[in-house]
């Protein structure tokens, strides 16, 4: 499963759970990351509320990275290589709120709503593909893989006879198989197709976010700021989803029990999704935050400049959250978890995520009412090496 001990602690999962070795470590402690002359001395925090004080203040805790040692920590004359252009994760107010208020009116929840049909229908094709393959079937090719980018291309406005090209770029440049080299050039041509299709959308915007976002506030957003959007919700929004959608499958698969709650009423539904995300939690980390003055938090001291590292799992599996946290309970009332982030930096495609995981959870069990494991006794393929956590493979049965 995940007992590399060659990876950073923060990382280490064993099956559904995280590591022993990072529940051990306390609600914040200091870990290593890296190894030889790239070993950096980092803080990590693993408590629920811990985790909450530091992800929700910004005017402490900064997400703006250091590129030029010689600056001050969230020193005004910061420079921010083109890949981050964008990357909202990567900026500080009052950056982070012009940017945020233009994006957010393209993810409400209504304008999630109306992309329901498209997501049925989605879902839909890729059940139909997978049952005209036949049983046993890889459920995370089928569907795993394919629905979370195509609902990210019809959000953002890809037009659907690029989208097969489209989404490959997108997954060759998160292959962690590939060298370096092939996964920089899909990355490069995942990026000039963005400012292309941006370039087009300035001139004709369309009703996918690009366009909404041009046509109500024209130059005041750059095209590079566009671009590093679009690839930060592709790149984030396909691993996050495509993990959780094959984990959570796992996970009910093994419990089968807590299935009757997808064939209750849409508050069981909710109720059953929301305690999956909090009970898998699939990203390991958010960026990373610098203190930018010295704060005492847990009995320690960060000084200022230190780094501290936020376990997500860890803080969702707290016991101070849910005195049984590390039990799978899909009937119980919704906590406040951490697998969207907490404070500014909520994640924005939060409402589009549980939007999705409903629809595919729900149609899967309709359409395979006797879904099984298609060799229960064979080891999962766990995913190590993509940014968020989930499956390499699921063979399913029906």
């Amino acid at each position: 499963m995940s007992g590399d001990d060659s990876r950073p602690i923060h990382i280490r999962r064993q099956g559904f759970d995280p590591a022993d070795e990072l529940r051990a470590a306390g609600p914040l402690t200091r870990i290593t990351v890296g190894s030889g002359a790239d070993a950096e001395t980092t803080w990590m925090a693993a408590g629920h509320a811990v985790v909450r004080q530091v992800l929700g203040d910004h005017k402490r805790f900064s997400t703006r990275r250091r590129w030029d040692r010689r600056e001050e920590v969230g020193g005004e004359g910061i420079f921010r290589p083109r890949e981050l252009v964008g990357n909202l994760m990567d900026y500080d107010p009052p950056e982070h709120t012009r940017m945020r208020q233009k994006l957010t009116p393209g993810f409400t929840l209504r304008r999630m709503w109306r992309l329901r049909p498209y997501i049925e229908q989605i879902v839909t094709e890729r059940l139909d593909a997978m049952e005209q393959a036949g049983s046993p079937a890889d459920l995370i090719e089928f569907v795993a893989e394919e629905v979370p980018a195509a609902v990210l291309c019809e959000l953002i406005g890809v037009p659907r006879d690029d989208r097969a090209m489209f989404v490959q770029l997108c997954h060759r440049h998160l292959d962690a198989s590939l060298s370096q080299r092939r996964r920089a050039a899909a990355g490069e041509a995942f990026s000039r197709y963005l400012m292309a299709m941006i370039a087009r959308e300035r001139k004709d915007p369309g009703e996918g976010l690009i366009g909404a976002v041009v046509a109500e506030h024209g130059d005041t957003v750059t095209d590079e700021e566009l671009r590093g959007f679009c690839v930060q919700v592709m790149l984030a929004g396909d691993d996050n989803i495509s993990g959780m959608i094959g984990l959570g499958v796992l996970a009910l698969l093994r419990h089968p029990e807590q299935i009757v709650a997808l064939r209750g009423d849409d508050r069981s539904v909710d109720r059953a999704v929301d305690e999956l995300i909090r009970y898998l939690t699939v990203p390991y980390a958010p960026t990373p935050r610098s203190a930018m003055e010295d704060v005492t938090i847990a009995d320690q001291v960060i000084k200022e400049g230190e780094t501290v590292l936020c376990s997500l799992p860890m803080a969702n599996r707290d016991p101070a959250l849910l005195p049984d946290a590390d039990r799978l309970d899909v009937t119980r009332e919704s906590v406040p978890h951490v697998a969207f982030g907490h404070g500014i930096h909520h994640c924005l495609g939060a409402a589009l995520a549980r939007l999705e995981l409903r629809t595919v959870y729900t149609a899967l069990w309709q359409r395979f009412p006797a879904l099984r494991l298609a060799d229960p006794a064979k080891e999962t393929m766990f995913r190590l090496t993509t940014p968020a956590y989930g499956l390499a493979k699921l063979m399913v049965a029906w």
